[in-house]
């Protein structure tokens, strides 16, 4: 059968950033405490390194993921640090996200990314850590039309297409126009030639998970037209973008009031077809899922309740998840052979 390991980011592993981050000793701990999480999420400094190996190995919890943000045209020897870096650490897959422009101010095309990808990939396996373009905001991928085009690019080098799924940043667009107008989706979406909501045939996560693309998940609850997050403000006075809401309710007083657990329906929906799809489907790349709450601007930054007790209850449904899932498809092939029978 096929494995999914649940991991969680380090920036997840804490209550909230009212709060000192914990200490790299600290972070271990927690997390293996939590009993829930299979592996750390991280890309540390170089200096951290031989902390990151000593505490890995003293509570037997593997890095096995990381990550970092690139400008194409400057940061090519930055990726390349960070790939071997997340050799020494044993990492299987490494989270690229591409920022929207090149380090000269234009903004990068298709082919850019593509090219960007197919350099950092050659790289990265032969150092055993394949790199995962993200979707994400504030990069390229900000508009979900180019993910395919840049996936046909790259198969078109006879290279398969890897990606870092975290649909919390299509899912917060949803009902959301002035959102779509980043990107300059919303005309496209309002006429239906881009699907948002995975409730309807042809949502881009359907897409993107049916092609086989997605390789490395992050797993961040958000629900449609995510309410911003007042909490934090930037210096101009604008509120955080809101690309976090809580997976379980949060203790009275630290969040927003009227938080509905039915919201979250669309967001579940897309982990569902993902594990389906990987428990099905014998060629599915995916390897594991971080759970990601974290502090930060447009997520969870000034809120008081717990990135980590979020992200722990996030881990325990998709473990769940993912049983049912594996049941569900040993029960079809089960089905399939007594027909075969008969």
């Amino acid at each position: 059968m096929p494995e999914l390991l649940i991991g969680i980011t380090q920036t997840n592993a804490l209550h909230n950033d009212f709060e000192p981050a914990p200490d790299i000793d600290t972070t271990f701990r927690m997390v293996k405490e939590a009993g829930v999480f299979d592996y750390l999420d991280k890309t540390p400094p170089e200096e951290d390194l031989p902390a990151y190996l000593k505490a890995s190995a003293k509570y037997d919890l593997p890095v096995l993921a990381g990550g970092w943000f690139y400008a194409i045209g400057k940061d090519e020897a930055l990726i390349e640090k960070n790939l071997r870096l997340a050799n020494a650490l044993g990492s299987r897959v490494h989270n690229v996200q591409v920022l929207t422009n090149h380090a000269d101010g234009h903004p990068v095309s298709d082919q850019e990314v593509a090219d960007w990808y197919l350099r950092a990939r050659d790289l990265g396996l032969t150092l055993g850590v394949e790199p995962c373009l993200e979707v994400h905001v504030n990069m390229w991928s900000e508009d979900f039309r180019r993910v395919e085009r840049v996936a046909n690019l790259v198969k078109a080098r006879g290279q398969p297409f890897r990606m870092t799924l975290d649909h919390s940043h299509v899912i917060f667009k949803i009902d959301n126009p002035p959102e779509q107008e980043i990107g300059d989706i919303r005309d496209d979406v309002e006429a239906g030639r881009l699907v948002l909501d995975p409730r309807k045939p042809g949502a881009v996560t359907d897409r993107w998970i049916d092609s086989g693309y997605v390789r490395h998940a992050h797993a961040r609850a958000a629900v449609p037209n995510n309410p911003k997050n007042i909490f934090y403000h930037y210096e101009d006075g604008r509120p955080g973008r809101g690309i976090q809401y809580p997976f379980v309710q949060p203790e009275p007083g630290v969040w927003l009031e009227g938080w509905d657990g039915a919201l979250l329906e669309p967001w579940k929906e897309v982990v569902r077809r993902l594990l389906r799809y990987h428990a099905s489907e014998p060629d599915s790349p995916l390897g594991q899922i971080s759970t990601e709450f974290i502090s930060r601007p447009d997520y969870g930054s000034g809120c008081r309740y717990s990135m980590l007790e979020q992200g722990i209850a996030c881990a325990q449904w998709l473990h769940a998840l993912w049983r049912d899932a594996l049941a569900s498809r040993a029960a079809e092939l089960t089905a399939a052979g007594d027909g075969a029978k008969t």
